[in-house]
């Protein structure tokens, strides 16, 4: 294949330990073993995708191999590295073990194994993804890792570690490739894009440096598709990268969190209406919000290097001075409803209006007093006491209110008068108003699928089946509010409770049941009749508890 033609991640594939970016304690390491030719049975290169697993195995078997010795590092040409490199020799051997995961594989590797190397001075395997064999192959490989011949090698990359057997790990030097630092990878496809003649600008080779998280293959692929998308006389600017790969400025965004603490609604579902026509996914722009959350979170203590390209200069800058009017209170809040839209996503047809709502949502929540603690529940009280401010019709500036209330701030509810009120005591009274109020599917939840831990004066702690109907916390939380104008908070506890009501309604009649099969009667009746059956047992009025 011409080279030309190759993918750039293909193409500039490192070929020599000088070529690797970011993994220079790696590449050490294992220089200064293979010199002093303390070389270890197994390799195990792990980290994440595209920084360099494969690569470096194949480097390390070309060192190992190379004729010309470590300190030449194949700048003379050599056979055996040449055809490693082509992946034609025949002394080393790449497995994929995606493909090839069972015990059977791995016997026909060790059989192989036993036949010294042909032209070359070791014997390699490299075992790439090798998290994927079975348990038994593992198995089978364990003796042969442990003491192999001299002339053997084994080398495994993974993006697993933790699915591969602790004994086989134990059995290999284990090197962990960490994920490229941006200004490296910055410089690094800079460079390529050079040699390609291609016209990027630097925002753009940024924007694909943070997009890649610290991948060199994702940010080589990224680069390849931005040269491949515009003709050779034109530029490839920020604006343009943006719509390639669905990101939006971040500025955008910014202007768009300002104006939701100031309330302005119109304004905010505007600009996410442009945001969205520019083709960015609604998991896309829920990501980057939570982002900006923790940039308006912890802006004092990082420096615009730390933030990986994510902000320019100006972005940096209004960011740290927006901040320091907003309390941190407000921010917690937002950053769990914006994990809860994220949440919601799955669930609804049209991701869009969900966003929408959400934004929505956001301007509300200065209405809400912030708790230093946060129940379990705190987040569905916190809805209810949106959806019933939202009836309000003032925008409320956030910014100025958010460290100190209006003094004449609308009563979010209704009063209601005293004499309405009742009083829930126990779990026995909440059920006796359900009753009463004719609450029959809460009355049924109650009782067939709740179990009672603690009840408590305005809290109640429960566990629950798999039946539970999933909006029984807010109807409760909302009935509770209406009969007896206070908040309770419902918890869900790991403890198992009491049984439900139907559970102690059926456990009684067993008991009776049992009870009534020892009496002089029912053995009458079965001595008669041996074909009958209890099916059930009431007591009369008039016995009462006493029977």
């Amino acid at each position: 294949m011409n080279n030309n033609s190759k993918v750039l991640a293909l193409k500039y594939r490192p070929q020599t330990f000088d070529d690797l970016i970011g993994q220079e304690v790696v590449v050490e390491t294992i220089t200064n073993s293979i010199k002093a030719d303390k070389i270890p049975n197994a390799y195990l290169f792990t980290g994440i995708r595209g920084i360099g697993k494969t690569t470096i195995a194949r480097i390390v078997a070309k060192t190992l191999n190379c004729s010309n010795g470590i300190e030449n590092k194949c700048k003379v040409k050599c056979d055996n590295c040449d055809s490693i490199a082509s992946s034609n020799h025949i002394d080393v051997l790449e497995m994929d073990a995606a493909s090839k995961t069972g015990v059977d594989d791995v016997r026909d590797l060790i059989e192989f194994s036993r036949y010294g190397p042909t032209s070359a001075k070791y014997k390699i395997f490299i075992i790439d993804e090798v998290h994927m064999l079975s348990k038994q192959a593992f198995n089978a490989l364990l003796k042969t890792l442990e003491e192999p011949p001299e002339y053997l090698k084994f080398i495994f990359a993974t993006t697993e570690i933790k699915k591969i057997p602790i004994t086989v790990v134990s059995r290999c030097q284990r090197f962990d490739l960490s994920r490229i630092k941006s200004s490296e990878l910055f410089e690094f496809i800079k460079k390529i894009k050079d040699k390609e003649n291609g016209k990027v600008t630097d925002d753009s080779l940024k924007l694909i440096v943070k997009i890649s998280e610290g991948s060199v293959r994702d940010a080589l692929s990224l680069l390849d598709r931005a040269l491949l998308s515009l003709d050779e006389n034109t530029e490839l600017d920020l604006n343009a990268a943006q719509k390639i790969f669905g990101y939006f400025d971040k500025s955008q965004l910014i202007d768009l969190f300002e104006l939701i603490l100031k309330g302005e609604e119109t304004k905010v579902i505007n600009i996410y209406r442009k945001i969205y026509d520019q083709g960015v996914e609604p998991k896309v722009f829920i990501n980057d919000f939570l982002e900006l959350l923790y940039y308006f979170k912890n802006i004092n203590s990082l420096t615009l290097e730390s933030t990986n390209f994510s902000l320019n200069d100006e972005e940096f800058l209004k960011i740290k001075s927006i901040s320091n009017k907003i309390e941190s209170d407000v921010l917690v809040l937002f950053w769990q409803f914006a994990i809860s839209s994220l949440e919601e996503l799955d669930i609804v047809s049209n991701q869009h209006l969900s966003i929408e709502m959400f934004l929505i949502r956001l301007m509300h929540l200065q209405s809400v007093k912030p708790q230093k603690k946060i129940e379990p529940e705190a987040e569905k009280i916190v809805t209810n006491q949106i959806e019933e401010n939202t009836s309000s019709n003032k925008i409320i500036d956030q910014i100025k209110n958010i460290s100190q209330e209006e003094k004449n701030k609308p009563q979010a509810q209704t009063e209601i008068k005293a004499e309405n009120k009742i009083l829930i005591n126990s779990f026995d009274d909440l059920l006796l108003v359900c009753s009463e109020k004719k609450e029959i599917k809460l009355k049924y939840e109650l009782e067939k699928n709740v179990n009672l831990v603690k009840f408590e004066k305005n809290r109640i702690e429960i566990s629950f089946n798999d039946s539970l109907d999933k909006n029984f916390v807010k109807d409760l939380s909302s009935k509770l509010f209406e009969w007896t104008a206070e908040r309770w908070i419902i918890t869900f506890s790991k403890t198992k409770g009491e049984m439900s009501v139907k559970e102690k309604q059926l456990n009684n009649k067993k008991l009776l049941m049992d009870r009534v099969k020892t009496s002089r009667a029912y053995k009458n009746i079965i001595e008669n009749f041996p074909d009958a059956e209890l099916i059930d047992v009431k007591l009369r009025k008039d016995e009462g508890q006493n029977d």
